[in-house]
């Protein structure tokens, strides 16, 4: 991703993973890149630089970056803006973006392609543009670029890093334990987790070739808190949390990989309340892309289905519900 940014609101193998030193099982699942299909096309240029996606009350928000994170983009269920919400606080470089159930927004000030930010921020925002203040945080190691937040369902955020080694630090606040706790006055220390090492995958189309398949560029978590999503330039990879307990999903579990259709900078992803999937791309200097949505993502990993994608899926007919109009 670039510095300085807006916020807009088969049969297939998972490849090698290795998770904090240890090497998983692979995975098979019955999805492949054909199952995402279009759910509908931004037309404003705002969205050029999509780098986050959330969906609370049942709208989706959207955030860009490189210059674009100075607002929120509330989007109608065609993926046209309904309104614009200025974001009241300085900003670095925001890369992603969250929400928790009491509808605040968490704008993902995390990102640093050159690592020399002494700390990061989390930016807490009620959609009518007020904040409690920026949450800072620093990396126990040094610096980090990073692309990715998830926040449990108690809340705790999870930040996991951007390499193009493919090994990604996780790291959550060392103390307090949920973003609500989060000093606004200090810098708050963050802790590493644990660590996730990504192989290259063969799937065709993402940007960067087969760098961009080991580097994690968005993180998701399902509205119930179970299932965890991280994704590449070229792929998504979902893990089983049933217990709530994300850190633990993400380095002692066996993702399913689910490959993602060719996206000019993919970096994008939300869970629906159904827990159907969103995949949303910059534009990186094309025509805008489609944002895409995988019916019953979540399904393919939830206790009782074996991976095997059980749930039923999403239909069209919600989504007016879901997205507002």
């Amino acid at each position: 991703m670039k510095a300085a940014s807006a916020v807009v609101a088969l049969s297939l193998t998972v490849s090698a993973f290795a998770v904090s030193g240890a090497h998983a099982t692979p995975l098979r699942t019955a999805v492949d890149a054909s199952s995402w299909e279009r759910l509908c096309t931004p037309k404003n240029k705002g969205l050029e630089e999509l780098s986050g996606l959330t969906i609370s009350d049942g709208k989706i928000y959207a955030i860009g970056d490189s210059g674009t994170d100075d607002r929120v983009a509330e989007l109608t269920n065609q993926c046209d803006v309904a309104r614009w919400i200025s974001v009241p606080v300085p900003r670095t470089d925001v890369e992603d973006l969250g929400s928790t159930p009491d509808g605040t927004l968490w704008l993902a000030d995390i990102g640093d392609n050159k690592s020399v930010r002494s700390n990061i921020a989390l930016i807490p925002m009620s959609k009518a543009g007020t904040t409690s203040g920026t949450r800072r945080l620093m990396y126990p190691d040094g610096a980090h670029n990073a692309e990715a937040l998830l926040i449990s369902r108690t809340g705790t955020p999870v930040i996991v890093t951007k390499d193009f080694s493919g090994t990604a630090g996780v790291y959550v606040p060392a103390s307090a334990t949920t973003v609500d706790q989060l000093s606004n006055s200090v810098v708050n220390p963050l802790r590493k987790a644990g660590s996730i090492t990504f192989s290259r995958t063969t799937t065709p189309g993402g940007y960067k070739g087969s760098d961009g398949t080991i580097a994690v560029t968005g993180g998701a978590v399902s509205h119930d808190g179970t299932v965890a999503a991280l994704r590449t330039y070229s792929d998504v990879y979902l893990y089983s949390a049933p217990d709530g307990d994300l850190v633990s999903a993400l380095t002692s579990s066996t993702p399913v990989r689910v490959p993602l259709p060719s996206q000019p900078q993919g970096e994008a992803i939300a869970f629906t309340a159904d827990g159907d999937l969103l995949s949303g791309s910059e534009a990186n200097g094309g025509s805008l892309p489609p944002i895409l949505i995988l019916r019953g993502a979540a399904d393919l990993v939830r206790p009782g289905d074996g991976g095997t994608g059980g749930g039923t899926g999403g239909s069209t007919d919600r989504l007016p519900s879901l997205f507002g109009s």
